[in-house]
């Protein structure tokens, strides 16, 4: 009898929320009744801006002047799917001053809560999973590789596509890759009314961005070879 595997082929809501904040361009922070759109964050991403803490437990710092905040941000796919946004993070807390967008320096941020908000429904992140969790190496990469997949080598999603089960019908339109992560890259299925998404796990879950190149060829080459055998994943 085969043992049963408890491999992980899909990040965690801890891990997707941590890769949103660290790969992100831009924001918008809510800070007593004020609206701020943060367009440039330099490549660190929302935590380059804020930084989490948990809050204070002495009662003068609780006694301090305290400003509810709330960062807003929306994870857009990089390629031209139908229904780019994939997710939607908050992240509220307080400060201990009120938000000064042309501070240079990272400003400290009590946490609250983070929410995130997918076609999965609404899940609750606390600082303690975000901390535990550490950063998927393609993260703040993911963008590039797959807009050069989709502008450079078209020739791989047809490949790809053999190894979606059931096979897709001849109703579908279009398939693009709508992300990519640690474990595996995911596959948009585009039909008339509709779509899904598919997901393709890598063999092993990638710990360094070099690893990437040779796990899309893994894919590439149980591809190739089904379409010769004919055979079916299992």
């Amino acid at each position: 009898m085969r043992p049963f595997s408890t491999r992980a082929t899909a990040p965690t809501a801890a891990e997707r929320v941590r890769s949103i904040l660290a790969a992100a361009h831009s924001m918008t922070v809510v800070s007593d009744g004020i609206h701020t759109e943060v367009r440039r964050l330099d490549g660190a991403g929302a935590m380059g801006h804020f930084h989490l803490h948990a809050p204070f437990e002495d009662t003068e710092a609780q006694t301090t002047t305290r400003v509810p905040v709330r960062l807003e941000l929306t994870d857009v796919a990089p390629t031209p799917v139908r229904d780019r946004v994939r997710a939607r993070v908050k992240v509220t807390g307080v400060l201990a001053a009120p938000y000064d967008a042309e501070a240079a320096q990272s400003t400290c941020m009590e946490f609250g809560q983070a929410v995130l908000e997918d076609a999965q429904g609404r899940t609750y992140i606390t600082l303690h999973a975000l901390e535990a969790t550490e950063l998927d190496p393609i993260a703040t990469s993911e963008a590039g590789m797959l807009t050069h997949l989709v502008d450079d080598h078209s020739e791989v999603v047809p490949l790809l596509l053999r190894l979606v089960r059931p096979h897709p019908d001849s109703g579908m339109l279009r398939a693009l890759p709508v992300a990519m992560d640690r474990y595996g890259v995911t596959l948009r299925l585009e039909y008339p009314r509709t779509h899904h998404d598919v997901r393709l796990p890598f063999k092993t879950p990638v710990t360094d961005i070099d690893q990437v190149g040779p796990q899309i060829h893994a894919l590439l080459t149980t591809a190739r070879r089904l379409s010769h055998t004919g055979h079916l994943l299992t």
